[in-house]
């Protein structure tokens, strides 16, 4: 008898591919920033609160950026709620709060919303 080959669970390869669109997205949300001035303080931040997809400064503001793919810009839209707006705050001031060169910047919670065969659209204080 031979060893089963060990399987992957349902859905594996779909979580892959959804992380895989998902990187690719922060990385094209991240040179839309750069390209209009912003200098990336952090991708994929982590605090206790949760993560913040992009953390971006341009002069004297500081821009917690969230980042939404979808097939549509009305479901871009629609996908971050009050809720996640406040996590996203929650966990800015957790971040600022370890950085105190950071804490006199003026704060701005921006989205960026990427669809399908259309250049991604920056929101500056969309949440």
């Amino acid at each position: 008898m031979t060893a089963a080959s060990p399987r992957r669970p349902f859905g594996a390869d779909e979580r892959r591919a959804r992380l895989r669109r998902g990187r690719l997205a922060e990385l094209l949300a991240a040179a839309v920033l750069m390209a209009k001035g912003y200098r990336i303080v952090g991708r994929n931040v982590k605090t206790r609160a949760g993560e913040i997809d992009i953390i971006a400064v341009r002069g004297n503001r500081i821009a917690f950026v969230e980042v939404k793919r979808r097939l549509t810009d009305e479901d871009a839209e629609a996908a971050v709620g009050g809720r996640q707006a406040g996590r996203i705050r929650t966990a800015a001031d957790y971040w600022l709060a370890y950085r105190p060169r950071y804490q006199a910047h003026e704060q701005g919670f921006d989205l960026v919303l990427l669809v399908p065969r259309r250049w991604p659209r920056h929101i500056p204080n969309g949440l």
